[in-house]
């Protein structure tokens, strides 16, 4: 197929070269600067070995990023160019290389941070400014990348590019007037930018002027014919006015110029359906039904325009519609199954589930799925026997024993989850799912050496599963012993889920175990924000606030984590099939008990503090 040009084109050509500025520092023998300045001469090729006298300088450090960098250890290589750095602090080439690895390894904060610092030195760098702006916008620092961006254009007013980059900042910060007057801008300079028409229509689009709106996509399509995004931008604004009957020939205006366009035929589709034009929406789905059998972009589209962004309704009706044109595609059964469970209609979702063959890709997927469903509506013994049937067929599948244990797991069947994970470690006793699962079986079993030896195994295997970090740390924690290893456990954790509120309660509650109060305090206010319905967390908040002396917010928290702890309990619904409690709902009244004696101590000792008043 050919290559289309499209309004994402010009979009893409003004950010795609801001990861090459000091190029590849491997190969190149030196490097200016942007602007011209003092050449920056690149270390020269050393011997790794230092002799006894040797201090190790920035030549030295220089080359062992290198050789870090080409093994993949950016971390290393980000400590050598940093010390590297520290010899030499006024080497741009350095700090440039530096924020190379820093981009490689997605560490946005740093780069923006470096970033700035270069650009005190080199102020008229514009592939650095517009870099630092786009960092500044990805880091929600509108300011300082608005900043950057009008510096640009006051070096050169014809940067088409970035006022398309200052447009759509101001567009994505619902800043639509500010958008306006900067693609106004932009096409008082170059009136023909299609680029800059399109999105100014969507500025307008966003301020409900819906007349300058259309103006500006009809401008667009005057002077780019084939273009289908303000074909599509004018079909959302359509539909805000109910105007059927545009949208309807704006649709077929793109199938005649492009008959293969999924999108637009998904979309036709529904609005058939939508209209009672069944009969021509039936069509249309069964045709890319059939299409579905050979082309995977088929069911991408409706995966990535409709299930991605939750519309699971108009899913669902495309997805049985294609359903008529090939009933036995496994795959759109499976996708059909996905949508009527999101609708909650668990019995649709497990007829569709079902027909899923074995031999298909998402056999596996679809059979874990039945069974969770079957575990959902309290019939666990059926998910299990279930989900065994499905072992036989797939008997090498490590994933189907890590499942199956789950569901054991949730039964409180521990004895036959641990049995079936060791079973699984048997085809692969690396794997560090069905380990990760081990270590929680064995906790649950109360044995909390296990628990910890095989957690231990799992960070060896894969220093990096931020699950199994925060969850020896907090093991460390709440036993009180290890306190230093738990801390740099749950900040390595912390690095890989920065914004994990069940991390950043254990790093909280390290600090509590070490008697860093205040330090507990903010870790934990920070966890409640991030979830605030979680029990444990909530007394947590509450033991630390205690020992800072907030005596009145402590008690506020511990009734707030009994409120959860009751709900919880409700929700978990009926008692085993003897009639017994369970022992999860053994150990939660237990943990509410103690929770009801703190808040009575607590109510009993404000009430003297009160009474003494």
């Amino acid at each position: 197929m050919k290559a289309k040009k499209t309004i994402e084109y010009i979009f893409i050509a003004a950010v795609g070269l801001f990861f090459a500025l000091a190029g590849c520092a491997s190969t190149k023998k030196a490097a200016n600067d942007a602007q011209g300045q003092k050449q920056v001469e690149k270390p020269a090729v050393v011997k790794r070995s230092l002799g006894p006298e040797q201090e190790p300088n920035r030549y030295f450090y220089y080359t062992e990023a290198q050789l870090a960098a080409s093994k993949g250890d950016a971390p290393a290589a980000a400590g050598f160019m940093e010390k590297a750095i520290e010899q030499d602090p006024e080497s741009i080439f350095l700090k440039k290389e530096l924020l190379n690895i820093y981009l490689r390894e997605k560490d946005n904060e740093k780069a923006f941070e470096l970033a700035g610092q270069i650009l005190e030195k080199t102020p008229d760098d514009q592939r650095l400014l517009t870099l630092y702006g786009r960092l500044g916008q990805s880091l929600d620092k509108t300011d300082e990348a608005v900043s950057a961006f009008r510096k640009i254009l006051e070096q050169d007013p014809d940067q088409q590019n970035t006022y398309l980059l200052l447009g759509n900042l101001y567009l994505k910060k619902e800043m639509p007037d500010s958008a306006i007057k900067v693609l106004e801008e932009l096409l008082e300079r170059k009136p023909d930018s299609y680029a800059g028409h399109f999105y100014l229509g969507k500025a307008y689009l966003e301020k409900k002027d819906y007349q300058a709106a259309e103006r500006s996509f009809k401008k667009t399509l005057e002077l780019e014919p084939g273009l289908e995004e303000p074909r599509f931008a004018l079909v959302e604004l359509y539909e805000s006015q109910g105007q059927t009957r545009k949208i309807e020939r704006l649709y077929n205006e793109i199938l005649s110029g492009d008959p293969e366009n999924i999108r637009a035929a998904l979309e036709l589709g529904l609005l058939y359906h939508e209209s009672g034009k069944e009969k021509e929406a039936a069509a249309i789905f069964a045709d890319l039904g059939k299409r579905s059998n050979s082309d995977i972009e088929v069911l991408r589209t409706v995966v990535s325009v409709y299930l991605d962004e939750g519309l699971y309704e108009k899913a669902a009706v495309a997805l049985q519609g294609m359903l008529a044109g090939a009933p036995d595609n496994s795959e759109l059964n499976y996708l059909t199954g996905v949508a009527f469970d999101e609708k909650d209609d668990d019995e649709a979702a497990m007829e569709y589930l079902k027909k899923v063959a074995p031999d298909s890709r998402f056999y596996k997927n679809a059979a874990v799925h039945i069974s969770f469903l079957h575990q959902e509506k309290g019939d666990t013994q059926f998910a299990i026997d279930y989900l065994k049937a499905v072992r036989k067929q797939l008997p090498d599948d490590p994933e189907i024993y890590n499942y199956l244990a789950i569901l054991y797991e949730d039964d409180e069947q521990y004895d036959k989850a641990k049995e079936t994970i060791l079973e699984g470690l048997a085809l692969d006793e690396e794997d560090t799912r069905l380990l990760f699962r081990l270590g929680v079986v064995y906790d649950k079993m109360d044995d909390k050496d296990k628990c910890i030896e095989t957690m231990q195994k799992v960070v060896e295997l894969d220093p990096e599963d931020a699950n199994a970090l925060n969850y020896l740390g907090y093991t460390y924690a709440d036993l009180g012993v290890k306190l230093d290893e738990a801390e740099s456990l749950i900040e390595k954790a912390m690095k890989l889920k920065p914004d994990d509120g069940y991390v950043t309660d254990s790093l909280g509650w390290v600090y509590y175990q070490q008697g860093r109060y205040e330090e507990a305090v903010d870790a934990l206010e920070k966890a409640v924000a991030l979830v605030s319905d979680d029990s444990i967390i909530l007394e947590h908040m509450g033991d630390a606030y205690l020992k800072v002396g907030r005596k009145k917010d402590a008690l506020e928290y511990y009734r707030k984590s009994l409120a959860q702890k009751k709900k919880n309990l409700e929700e978990e619904g009926p008692k085993d099939a003897d009639g017994e409690k369970s022992a999860a709902d053994k150990k939660a009244e237990e943990e509410m008990a103690k929770l009801i004696e703190k808040i009575e101590a607590l109510e009993s000792e404000l009430e003297k503090e009160t009474s003494a008043k």
